[in-house]
């Protein structure tokens, strides 16, 4: 076999192990990047409340997300991140003996989601959701899951169709 042959072959093989270091790339990436939804929760109240995060995906109802915080007065906490896929997220703030659900509320996660923040109050649960500009869609700010069940206390508000709770744009 002369030099020839043999540095065309090896050239061969170089080419086409390359074609395939690129496919393998090419097919990791396929999907497209998957991003992140940062989580942060802010308590406003007196004293500790115990909180539940709990998210699902929208087509098989699996379980994606689940963390239990206990958070003080005053402090924050900066949980895990959500993915950013559909899914639906559940927040639940426990009353003050801990075993009671006092605040429940949930929103929807999409891949347009950049940002939840969650309100702890001693009297309410606030979800903000951030968004990015999807064709000028606002950012969510959920309604407790029964209207039925909330306590008219709205009138002394000056805006009663937000509760205090939608961010300013």
């Amino acid at each position: 076999m002369n030099r020839r042959r043999v540095l065309q072959s090896a050239g061969a093989l170089v080419a086409i192990s390359f074609a395939g270091c690129l496919e393998g790339v090419q097919d990791h990436f396929e999907g497209g990047v998957q991003g992140i939804v940062p989580i942060e929760i802010y308590s406003e109240a007196d004293q500790y409340y115990n909180v539940q995060l709990q998210a699902y995906e929208h087509e098989t109802n699996r379980q994606t997300y689940d963390e239990g915080y206990s958070v003080t007065g005053g402090d924050s906490v900066i949980p895990p991140h959500l993915e950013a896929t559909r899914q639906s997220l559940r927040v639940v703030k426990f009353g003050a003996d801990g075993e009671e659900q006092a605040d429940v509320r949930e929103v929807t996660i999409t891949p347009e989601t950049e940002l939840v923040l969650i309100w702890i109050y001693d009297d309410d649960l606030v979800l903000d959701v951030h968004r990015g500009d999807v064709d000028g869609a606002a950012n969510e700010t959920p309604t407790p899951p029964d209207e039925e069940d909330v306590e008219d206390d709205t009138a002394d508000s000056d805006d009663p169709g937000t509760n205090g709770s939608e961010a300013d744009e």
